[in-house]
């Protein structure tokens, strides 16, 4: 993916930003809504103009060819799709030079039926995300002159997969619940991690999928609000703070839902990293308008007069700005169907003598996750999680 540091660390800050302002299980994605607020910039003008540059983190006149940038990078990820939609009244004339400057958009027209149109945008909607999100989170009840949409969608399968079991947490908020529990061992111990923030430690877990496209999951201390916790994840994709690998973890507690355990075993190996995560799914609806000053849009909001002379030369103000997200965690993938697995043990009373050492990494109270891309660390989607999927025994060989 070709897209420029100086884009994605924009693109990162908005993510951490938001972030911020998570209280509970959520799933939001940054890279959806700062293309269509880096579009709106460069048509703005005055104080709508500075407000929607900084919330995108670049000069207005710099933030079109930024959007289109990151767009045409997220459209070449295997995995992944992007795309912008524009519709407008029958009677709303656009500055060529802005509409020219739309990454490819469908321009459609709004009818004035409400009914007809919401069927065309939710059609769009439900045919760039692959049926993920079925409808246009926007009102058309107003009759709006104009709707600039944006869809981003990524699947990914795990490099290795899980195996599928019935979780069981002994404590927490999951206690006495039965939960769809993924589990897996491997040698690579440096999937894990400890990173020191200055609101407590936070465990790192990366869950390598192809196509580079990657989830991190993010485990913090009890006292951490999932704000905090996501906003640490952010940082340490930008090694903004200290990380202690894998491989060099204390034997013992050695952060948030980890240990490493020595023990004997009948035979040598290497260290193993075994992670029990539960398979989660979460979707999440925003106004975006009610977090008006972190999108930029507090001036654009005011419909008494108009903010975008470079769109059109009639006055234009927002008047709905939405996004509705979902995300799957399962065991082939992210947003994958779900697969069991049996193992089998066998038994005896082996001669123990020598010592091995095991990483365990165990997810069984809410977390948070981050969709990224490896090479550039862009973080494509974010969430917290309190829901986890349930077990279901029909699905289980037994």
């Amino acid at each position: 993916m070709r897209v420029t540091n100086t884009t994605i660390r924009a693109v990162n800050a908005l993510t951490a930003r938001w972030a911020r302002t998570v209280r509970g299980a959520t799933v939001f994605s940054a890279p959806g809504v700062w293309p269509l607020l880096a579009l709106l910039a460069d048509g703005a003008g005055g104080a709508a103009r500075a407000e929607l540059a900084d919330a995108v983190g670049l000069p207005a006149a710099r933030s079109a060819a930024a959007a289109r940038e990151l767009l045409a990078g997220l459209a070449a990820l295997p995995g992944a799709g992007a795309a912008v939609g524009l519709w407008t009244a029958r009677t709303l004339e656009l500055r060529e030079a802005w509409r020219a400057g739309l990454p490819g958009a469908a321009h459609g027209v709004l009818s004035g039926d409400a009914e007809a149109d919401r069927a065309a945008l939710d059609a769009w909607a439900a045919e760039r995300t692959g049926g993920l999100v079925p409808g246009m989170p926007v009102p058309l009840a107003e009759r709006p002159e104009l709707v600039l949409a944006g869809a981003l969608a990524l699947r990914t399968r795990w490099l290795r997969p899980f195996e599928e079991y019935a979780l069981c947490p002994e404590d927490g908020p999951w206690a006495e619940r039965v939960l769809a529990g993924l589990w897996r061992r491997g040698e690579v111990l440096d999937r894990v991690g400890v990173a020191d923030t200055a609101h407590g430690c936070v465990t790192e877990l990366k869950v390598l999928g192809g196509g580079a496209l990657d989830v991190h999951l993010l485990l913090g201390e009890q006292h951490m609000t999932p704000g905090r916790v996501l906003a640490a994840g952010v940082d340490v994709l930008a090694r903004r703070c200290p990380v202690v690998p894998g491989p060099a973890l204390p034997y013992g507690d050695a952060g948030p839902g980890l240990s490493v355990v020595r023990e004997l075993s009948e035979r040598p190996r290497p260290p193993v990293l075994e992670v029990t995560v539960p398979a989660y799914a979460v979707c999440a609806s925003h106004d975006l308008l009610q977090r008006h000053a972190l999108f930029g849009l507090t001036t654009a909001r005011d419909d008494t007069a108009g903010h975008f002379p470079g769109v059109s030369a009639r006055p234009l103000a927002v008047g709905s700005a939405g996004q509705a997200v979902t995300a799957r965690f399962a065991a082939l993938g992210f947003e994958a169907a779900a697969v069991t697995a049996l193992g089998a043990v066998a038994g005896g009373m082996p001669r123990l003598r020598w010592r091995v050492t095991t990483v365990e990494a165990r997810y069984d109270r809410p977390f948070g996750f981050l969709a990224v891309h490896r090479h550039t660390r862009l973080v494509l989607a974010a969430g917290w999680v309190t829901d986890p999927e349930p077990f279901r025994e029909d699905e289980d060989d037994h």
